[in-house]
């Protein structure tokens, strides 16, 4: 899917320049001259720097970049003083907590992104209301992480829910059974555009049940949000089988993949990043 989703960046003229980082950026009468950590040289007119903790001033003619920060987002806790009460933290300073989000301290809960358990904000919503049942409502609630759907907003955007190929082979004993379909949507027909949609299913294929949906295409975090509930469900690709498509519709593609694309044994399993 990643592959997938390259390709489309790239027919849409943009450069890509994996496993890169930048190191210095020197502002120069022809642009932003742009230093990489594999000694590339490359002009821009403006630097969007947004993988890590970083913050550049566009006032300043030479920026030296330090890459040796942890990448990505921190947990914004440090200005809390959760020491003092004895809260404990992590190496990454994200908040302590147990499976029903409660802390060191049984008065003080935390939930969301400063947990740093799955940062999404529908994820911090669903903590938010086990929380609240289970203070207030008495009700035993705790967070169900499983089969939580997720999208890029690349163009076309990419969506998965559940588990990936390479997940399912790590946590399955039984043998998979994979699924793919790869078409120009209508929309692309019609103009033209040389941009394919890619579906995936993982089967595991002794209890039929379906256990990973991935999407890259137009409109693919609306159809894997539907295909979320079915997971959620413990759809089976009988089921799925079963459900009759809208015509004419990319999402009627998840209900009409009749032909396994492979096998994954159980011994044995090869790798992939798909």
């Amino acid at each position: 899917m990643r592959a997938v989703v390259a390709r489309n960046l790239e027919g849409r003229g943009i450069n890509l320049h994996p496993r890169t980082n930048l190191t210095q950026l020197i502002k120069t009468e022809n642009g932003i001259k742009v230093i990489t950590d594999h000694g590339e040289e490359l002009i821009a007119d403006v630097v969007l720097f947004a993988t890590g903790k970083h913050t550049i001033e566009k006032k300043y003619r030479y920026v030296e970049i330090n890459n040796s920060a942890t990448p990505g987002r921190a947990p914004n806790s440090k200005r809390l003083n959760l020491e003092a009460v004895g809260v404990e933290l992590n190496n990454a300073g994200a908040i302590k907590v147990d499976e029903y989000s409660r802390t060191s301290i049984p008065s003080i809960w935390a939930v969301g992104d400063v947990t740093n358990r799955m940062n999404l904000t529908p994820v911090a919503l669903m903590e938010s209301s086990c929380f609240a049942k289970t203070v207030f409502n008495g009700e035993s609630s705790k967070p169900d992480y499983s089969n939580i759907a997720c999208a890029v907003f690349s163009i076309p955007p990419l969506s998965v829910v559940g588990l990936s190929e390479e997940q399912a082979i790590e946590q399955t004993i039984g043998d998979l059974l994979v699924f793919t379909s790869t078409f120009n949507p209508m929309k692309n027909t019609i103009s033209g555009r040389q941009e394919k949609t890619v579906m995936k299913l993982v089967v595991d294929a002794q209890t039929d049940k379906v256990l990973g949906a991935s999407m890259c295409g137009p409109d693919a975090p609306e159809i894997i949000q539907g295909i979320a509930i079915a997971l959620k469900c413990g759809a089976t690709k009988a089921q799925f089988d079963s459900t009759v498509g809208i015509h004419p519709s990319s999402a009627e593609e998840f209900v009409t993949m009749r032909t396994v694309t492979r096998r994954v044994t159980g011994s044995g399993k090869p790798k992939t990043n798909l």
